[in-house]
């Protein structure tokens, strides 16, 4: 519905599949990291992990970590602190560049990941997977992929 000052308001059908994401992204992040808890880590660090793990050497730019993780680099810098602490992490300094600085995965942090990756995996699909048919994953895949494709390009731009 359109008013005066041009607003486009949401009609009832775009409300409720908004609200509806809305709710699904809480619901599953909060549930997610629920089920990190008895392994010490929240979805931050997981994904840390993650990135850390899947990365050449499992080590990353601090700079990268950040943009690949959406974190100002202050807070990225706090977080691996913290799993530096934890001895899943370590701060090395980069060759090429002396102002730069990896985040590299420890043995530790290597075998955390190995322990906890399959749990939640787990719960990804007990909470999200699992109650979609292929054909539904498949429809949200295609109807979410050009959101992320044109969130990712509009990354820095305002």
């Amino acid at each position: 519905m359109d008013t005066e000052n041009g607003t486009r308001w949401l009609s009832d059908e775009e409300q409720r599949t908004w609200r509806t994401h809305l709710d699904v992204s809480r619901l599953l992040m909060h549930r997610l990291e629920r089920d990190l808890q008895p392994f010490g880590l929240t979805n931050n660090d997981y994904e840390i992990l993650v990135n850390l793990s899947e990365s050449q050497d499992h080590r990353l730019r601090m700079s990268d970590l950040a943009t690949a993780t959406l974190q100002s680099k202050s807070r990225l810098s706090h977080q691996i602190t913290r799993m530096e602490n934890a001895g899943l992490v370590r701060r090395e300094n980069c060759e090429s560049d002396r102002r730069g600085l990896f985040a590299v995965l420890t043995d530790q942090g290597w075998e955390t990941m190995r322990k906890v990756a399959p749990h939640h995996v787990a719960s990804v699909r007990e909470h999200f997977i699992d109650l979609l048919s292929e054909e539904e994953l498949k429809a949200l895949y295609e109807s979410l992929a050009p959101v992320a494709k044109h969130l990712r390009s509009a990354r820095g731009k305002g």
